[in-house]
């Protein structure tokens, strides 16, 4: 296992993560199921040291990232969706500035993505439409080959062409042996690209699996995936 998170607990006064378990293997996507506030992000934010979590482990190649933060992140890349940093700089600026944190930055990926994405250098984040912050970050977390991706709501924002060009990266980064993780309420986007399923509902994982097991164990005959989680999410998966 490339990613391993171990029994990840965290408490807040209206809400917990319960015993959280899964693992992220190389070359493999994953996706990142479950209804808004059922625990992805704190989930996510818990696995890298964002939040402070209250009981569990989360290990990156085999280290615990507790003791090893500052080398882990540069492994690893994460996207939150959009850019909330020097809202007025330009992005130019923004990638000098990442850049120097990362010896593994490679500047060819770099412009390959800023060309893909169809991204303007001397535009400031202020001017971007959301579905542009979201490549823009995208594009940092991508850019300093990073070994796995933790990725929470990457394609919100995005139009369906958007989209479908962002899931066909994630394919692509499969094949060179990258660990994907992705959060999304986007079915559809976890039945074209994810290998596997990891779907959590009230700060629980309650399955954590390929995603061929996953319909096969929960999906009724002609059922659409996203037809199963609406049967779940009603009270079926706690039965």
């Amino acid at each position: 296992m490339i990613v391993e998170v171990e029994n990840l607990v965290k408490r807040y006064p209206s809400f917990s993560l319960k015993n959280v378990s899964f693992g992220l293997e190389r070359g493999r996507i994953a996706g990142f199921i479950g209804r808004n506030g059922a625990g992805k992000t704190t989930t996510i934010k818990s696995m890298l040291g964002m939040v402070h979590p209250d009981g569990g482990t989360v290990r990156y190649f085999g280290e615990p990232f507790s003791e090893n933060e500052a080398e882990i992140k540069k492994r690893i890349g994460y996207s939150a969706g959009t850019v909330a940093w020097y809202p007025r700089k330009k992005i130019r600026d923004v990638v000098e500035i990442v850049k120097r944190f990362y010896d593994t930055w490679d500047e060819e990926t770099y412009r390959n993505y800023l060309e893909l994405f169809s991204i303007d250098e001397e535009k400031t984040p202020l001017e971007l439409s959301e579905g542009m912050k979201v490549k823009v970050n995208l594009m940092l977390a991508l850019s300093h080959r990073a070994e796995a991706l933790i990725l929470d709501e990457p394609t919100s924002g995005l139009d369906p062409f958007s989209r479908n060009e962002l899931l066909n990266v994630f394919l692509g980064l499969k094949q060179e042996g990258v660990a994907v993780l992705f959060s999304t309420h986007i079915i559809s986007d976890v039945e074209k690209c994810a290998d596997d399923i990891i779907y959590i509902s009230n700060g629980g994982v309650v399955a954590a699996q390929p995603k061929a097991d996953f319909i096969r164990q929960y999906s009724a005959a002609g059922e659409s995936l996203e037809d199963t989680m609406l049967r779940l999410e009603g009270g079926a998966a706690h039965a």
